[in-house]
């Protein structure tokens, strides 16, 4: 019965070695997960930026053309009075003809005035977007490169990954399906750490001292026992 249990504790602390090491490399390529979403946000960040920057000047571009259209169908209006103005027959036609041309020649000053406007608007938002998308493509070119070299960092530490994995698959094919499941409730509850060493009466896990009694029956190794106090379970080497 001793053999026997001394062969589940160790297929536990070896299962226990992969379980650390799983917990350790997952926590870095966590890591590195972050550090690369918050290089992709930089990015994204500037691109909104950019966005609205070529939203306004597509809205300046759109009022200029809308200027453009008002000063072009007044152009008509001015032209359609002075032919009109040449084939009336009275004063009274001729001096209404005379102020809609007038009318419209102040209307048509006016609106060129704010297309002037519009332009000098225009060509600064144009400058924005030329000069943002400019800086947009070294940034884009100098994050995918960061990101690059943060994703070779951690080729290795995915490789172990996988291979620390596979040991722990295996290892479990050792243990009775009731202790696995037991190793891999403790485990949760204590962030990865589920078996541990008594050290002169100390549990390595929490590092509260363990009862004499408790600690005699641990050095046995006649049953599965765990900690009174973190409930991680422990054995003696």
């Amino acid at each position: 019965m001793t053999d026997i249990f001394k062969k589940d504790i160790e297929t536990l602390v070896k299962l226990q070695e992969a379980e650390t090491e799983i917990v350790r490399l997952k926590a870095v390529l966590e890591k590195v997960e972050k550090e690369k979403i918050k290089l992709s946000g930089k990015l994204k960040l500037f691109e909104t930026a950019l966005n609205a920057n070529k939203e306004d000047l597509a809205s300046v571009q759109k009022s200029c053309r809308d200027l453009e259209t008002e000063i072009a169908m007044v152009d008509q209006r001015i032209i359609k009075s002075n032919e009109h103005l040449r084939m009336v027959k009275t004063n009274k036609e001729y001096q209404v003809l005379l102020r809609e041309v007038d009318d419209n020649k102040k209307r048509k000053d006016s609106l060129e005035t704010q297309l002037l406007e519009f332009f000098d608007e225009k060509d600064n938002a144009q400058d924005l977007v030329t000069q943002g998308e400019k800086e947009y493509a070294l940034l884009k070119d100098q994050i995918e490169s960061e990101q690059e070299k943060v994703e070779q960092k951690c080729v290795d530490d995915k490789q172990d990954l996988e291979s620390y994995l596979a040991q722990q698959e295996d290892i479990g094919k050792y243990l009775k399906p009731i202790l696995m499941n037991r190793f891999a409730k403790i485990s949760k509850m204590n962030n990865g750490n589920a078996v541990v060493q008594v050290i002169d009466e100390v549990c390595n896990g929490c590092f509260m001292n363990i009862p004499p009694q408790l600690y005699i029956e641990v050095q046995k190794c006649t049953s599965l026992i765990t900690c009174p106090l973190c409930s991680r379970i422990i054995y003696h080497q």
